[in-house]
């Protein structure tokens, strides 16, 4: 069960429900991603609407890691999703707004 309070949530991906969190280190890890970029730098991009692919790829995988999941951005990009593109940009809104909110 997910704890919206430590921003956590839940998201079907190939046909299995995972929990998604952006802890710190998880964050530490997009910022890395970004060439170090700050949180707030690559919030204000999202924010516009910039959100691509290698984009969602980076924050669900980081998400998954971050509650506990050994997955890779490798196996993130394999994964489907319920909806295609809009179902992967849904899940990246949400994890987003449940960390920031």
């Amino acid at each position: 069960m997910v704890n919206s309070h430590r921003g956590e949530i839940e998201a079907e991906l190939s046909g299995r429900r995972y929990t998604l969190c952006l802890t710190l280190g998880a964050l530490a890890e997009i910022e890395h991603a970004y060439g170090g970029e700050d949180l707030l730098s690559i919030a204000e991009r999202f924010e516009t609407g910039r959100i691509g692919a290698t984009d969602a790829i980076r924050v669900i995988g980081a998400g998954l890691r971050g509650a506990g999941n050994a997955v890779s951005d490798g196996e993130v990009a394999a994964m489907t999703v319920e909806g295609g593109a809009a179902g992967y940009l849904a899940i990246v809104v949400r994890l987003l707004k449940a960390t920031f909110a």
